[in-house]
């Protein structure tokens, strides 16, 4: 069980709206269709439902509530479809990229086994040197310099979340050990490691530098790893459980 927690922060969907205000959003939603809606409409809605005689009593509500509602409305819709019609496999371009990106050598006629992309799972570095689990997929560009990016949306953020990203900084999302598995990790190797202060908590590639063995007890691995932060070299000793290796494919 993947028990990491890879994303920047679940968002929380606020659940205060009455059933007529629902039902109004509902409609709106249908009539817009695949249009998007600008902050305007979610002002306006909201000026509406604070007058209304059905939120005499309750907490003023706020646009950006509004917006949020639709924000994971349509996501979910997304979700809904792609599951539905099966579009949930990467364009050619990206699969031509990501195949590039993992070094993927698999020749068919030495009887290799070839990757199935669609039923693969990725992380991407985000702008902040930290590692994203990526939710999907949206388009991908070429620069002026002819290297390729994709859009990508991080899992439990919505639009305004999206990020270009380099293909290169895309890769097969990194796995948690077993507490059996420990001595997969050997001194030098790079892992993703879950890095907590007091007012943020991401995951950074770092350098196994040292490991301190020790016997495993009825808690389960108890070596402890001293690793060097590649973003900013600074250095942690951490158990096995904040620890996160590369997929073997």
């Amino acid at each position: 069980m993947d028990h990491r927690l890879r994303s920047r922060g679940e968002k929380k969907v606020f659940s205060g709206f009455t059933t007529a205000e629902m039902e109004k959003m509902e409609r709106v939603l249908k009539e817009s269709g695949e249009c998007p809606l600008g902050p305007e409409v979610f002002k306006n809605m909201t000026k509406g439902f604070n007058r209304s005689a059905g939120r005499a009593g309750k907490p003023v509500l706020k646009w950006t509530e509004v917006q949020s509602w639709f924000l994971n409305r349509q996501q979910g819709l997304m979700s809904k479809d792609t599951l539905l019609t099966g579009t949930n496999k990467l364009p050619a371009a990206q699969e031509a990229c990501a195949l590039k990106n993992m070094n993927e050598t698999s020749d068919m006629s030495k009887g290799e086994k070839v990757l199935d992309l669609s039923k693969l799972e990725f992380e991407a570095k985000s702008s902040d040197d930290a590692w994203y689990d990526v939710e999907t997929f949206i388009t991908h560009r070429f620069l002026s310099s002819g290297e390729p990016e994709v859009l990508v949306r991080y899992i439990g953020f919505g639009t305004e979340e999206d990020e270009w990203v380099h293909v290169k900084n895309v890769r097969l999302r990194s796995v948690p050990l077993e507490h059996s598995e420990c001595n997969k990790i050997m001194i030098g190797d790079v892992v993703l490691c879950f890095q907590e202060k007091t007012d943020q908590a991401r995951y950074y590639d770092a350098q196994v530098i040292d490991i301190q063995r020790k016997l495993h007890d009825i808690r389960g691995c108890r070596c402890i790893f001293f690793i060097r932060y590649e973003h900013d070299n600074s250095e942690e000793s951490v158990r096995l459980k904040r620890l996160c290796c590369r997929p073997e494919y």
